[in-house]
């Protein structure tokens, strides 16, 4: 595996020495800050690929920074956290975490989810065609995504979901399936989380639930792509 930056912000000094020592053993560079401060400006210098992120930071906590860093950049984020709170959770997946890993927890878990998430965030190698519907266009080979010829900031999970889906448009995917094809075996989550992944998408894509135009709910089943290529 080629070697990646990943930032660890963590208060907890031996939690970070412990978490770099796996990392470094894969052959990652790691860099690392303990507030949110230092860590906000850890990541805008050095650009890692990605952000290991405790909730619970000082200075600007775990949520904000989050919110921040989705402002301005698709960089790969999971959330760290010592609360078993389904909400907690829920609530960092919308801010656009792409996963979420609960204390307390194994270093090797913690990068194989890493490896996880970057896999699906990569962009893929070969060339392959754009997805096209309605006024929605997905480049696969550029990742992005354009609504009426306007640039959709996605998250790559959000990307995943929606290349997942419109790829078989009128096809229904359960959630289950949703997290197996797009968040990998790695993922131990709930599967409401493809629930809060859906609702950003929505939100994004300016698309209303009650009548959609891109995402529908299947009811007792999970979601499909309205619609049908178009070139």
């Amino acid at each position: 595996m080629p070697q990646f930056k990943v930032a660890i912000i963590d208060d907890d000094e031996k939690l970070v020495k412990l978490l770099r020592t796996y990392f470094e053993k894969e052959g990652w560079s790691v860099v690392a800050a303990h507030d949110g401060i230092q860590g906000e400006r850890q990541i805008r210098n050095e650009k890692p690929d990605l952000v290991l992120l405790d909730l619970m930071l000082p200075g600007i906590d775990g949520w904000e920074l989050c919110r921040r860093l989705r402002r301005e950049s698709d960089v790969a984020i999971i959330m760290l956290t010592a609360r078993d709170e389904e909400t907690d959770r829920l609530i960092g997946l919308e801010l656009g975490a792409d996963d979420y890993v609960t204390k307390p927890f194994s270093p090797r878990e913690v990068v194989a989810r890493a490896k996880a998430v970057l896999r699906r965030t990569l962009r893929p190698t070969r060339a392959q065609k754009m997805i096209r519907i309605g006024s929605m266009t997905l480049d696969l080979e550029l990742h992005e995504v354009k609504l009426q010829e306007q640039l959709i900031d996605l998250t790559p999970t959000e990307f995943k979901i929606l290349e997942l889906l419109a790829s078989q448009p009128g096809r229904p995917f359960s959630r289950l399936q949703i997290i197996e094809m797009t968040l990998g075996e790695a993922f131990e989550g709930y599967e409401r989380t493809v629930d809060a992944h859906v609702k950003n998408l929505r939100r994004k894509l300016c698309d209303d639930s009650k009548e959609p135009v891109f995402i529908q709910t299947v009811y007792g089943i999970g979601y499909k792509m309205q619609g049908e290529h178009n070139g």
